[in-house]
């Protein structure tokens, strides 16, 4: 994500290899983990949640509703040959992702991603995935619970660590996917991994909170050539033990249904609408609805 108004430089990176033993990427690029999640989201195209919001430098498409956003990021990476369908990613990231903000945590040391994966074709072709990764972070002294400055407060070490799995299936037009993941202090929203991932109980003791979600998406390809779809995510973050009462979001659920149109082969059209809601563990809810209209060019 990026600061209103703020130009993104996403990827810069290189890449040598071959058929026989696979290839490395240097620089910067889509995270491994949950990468794969954000390239099968129809709203890639579209808005997504956040359709309301007027002005932001981008919008969230199904990122804190249906998978945490994989962010991009520096890191080398080994990618194996295509085994009959088989292959597999391993690298690791820059050192540094710390949060925005207010968020005190920091890497500190490489973060660790992977994935491993399995595509077919024919009439029904597809892919499914799985995928990991996992981050010791650390924080400034002189924070809150929520890692906001104030005086009293120590972070602890920790170790965030997620994993999900995934299929996208395609027969004719038809297209499916489905998608769940699970993860530990990494929280379940929209930042790089760990923001509000902790809590603290005493200015001393760290939990880490528990959190997962998922999408499941239909789209189907009419004659014009249009994409129609459908689809339905969710991300949750519990509570930890002995937190209770508080304004933390507990769920964040998104339904959209969109149509897309290429009307060139640079040019594709959009329209959607979207239902969002949330609810907080305390019981507050808010939600939205939103309808979007434009264009996504290419070039």
């Amino acid at each position: 994500m990026g600061d209103v108004n703020t130009p993104l430089n996403r990827q810069a990176f290189v890449t040598f290899g071959d058929k026989s033993w696979g290839s490395v990427k240097l620089g910067k690029d889509l995270g491994i983990f949950a990468g794969d999640a954000i390239l099968s989201d129809m709203t890639l195209l579209g808005v997504g949640l956040g359709g309301n919001r007027s002005g932001g430098a981008t919008t969230l498409g199904g990122i804190g509703s249906g998978y945490i956003y994989p962010a991009w990021k520096g890191q080398i990476s080994y990618t194996t040959p295509n085994m009959n369908g088989f292959q597999a990613t391993i690298g690791i990231t820059n050192p540094d992702q710390g949060q925005s903000g207010n968020n005190g945590y920091h890497q500190d040391r490489f973060g660790f991603e992977a994935k491993a994966s399995y595509s077919w074709t024919g009439d029904v072709a597809g892919k499914v995935w799985v995928s990991g990764a996992s981050y010791d972070r650390t924080g400034a002294t002189g924070l809150t619970a929520e890692g906001v400055a104030g005086a009293g407060y120590v972070q602890d070490d920790f170790t965030t660590t997620a994993w999900d799995i995934g299929v996208n299936v395609t027969s004719g037009n038809l297209g499916l996917v489905a998608y769940y993941f699970d993860a530990d202090g990494a929280g379940s929203l929209t930042n790089l991994l760990g923001d509000q991932g902790v809590f603290y109980s005493s200015s001393t003791q760290l939990k880490k909170r528990d959190s997962d979600g998922g999408y499941v998406q239909a789209t189907y390809v009419i004659p014009t050539g249009t994409k129609l779809g459908v689809a339905y995510g969710v991300n949750n973050l519990d509570e930890a033990s002995g937190e209770t009462g508080g304004d933390l979001l507990e769920s964040n659920e998104r339904w959209t249904v969109g149509a897309y149109h290429p009307l060139t082969k640079h040019l594709n059209l959009v329209a959607e609408y979207n239902r969002a809601e949330a609810e907080a563990h305390n019981g507050n809810d808010a939600d939205s609805d939103s309808i979007s209209l434009g264009a996504i060019l290419f070039f």
